[in-house]
């Protein structure tokens, strides 16, 4: 098959960044951030954590092609607010949610083998 191999869909190559940051010239205080090697999942996710940011007035995603690994995040902030900020924040608001529901399902686990046994 033409496929390519399943591991260019998380591998960073040589050279390759995670996350570029481009500013919008068009728009005040809004940024353009491409993430690559990733898809919908984190694109929504992040998405709707900048959205419960009241500072963020704008938050939106798009993949660009289906084959292509990467989505780009566009995000507008008020004035006193950078978009780079907004998008630190949000990324450290959502691991802090992870690490709790992760705690919170061993917890519930442990709970359950608990009363099994």
């Amino acid at each position: 098959m033409n496929a390519p191999p399943a591991f260019e869909t998380f591998l960073l190559f040589d050279g390759e960044k995670k996350i570029t940051i481009t500013k919008d010239t068009k728009v005040p205080n809004a940024a353009h951030f491409i993430v690559n090697k990733e898809d919908h999942t984190l694109g929504n996710i992040l998405r709707t954590q900048l959205l419960k940011d009241p500072k963020v007035l704008f938050a939106g995603y798009k993949v660009p092609h289906p084959l292509e690994h990467k989505f780009i995040l566009r995000v507008q902030t008020t004035g006193d607010y950078s978009p780079q900020e907004a998008f630190t924040n949000a990324i450290t608001d959502l691991i802090s949610e992870i690490s709790l529901l992760e705690e919170r399902f061993k917890e519930t686990v442990r709970d359950r083998q608990q009363g099994i046994e």
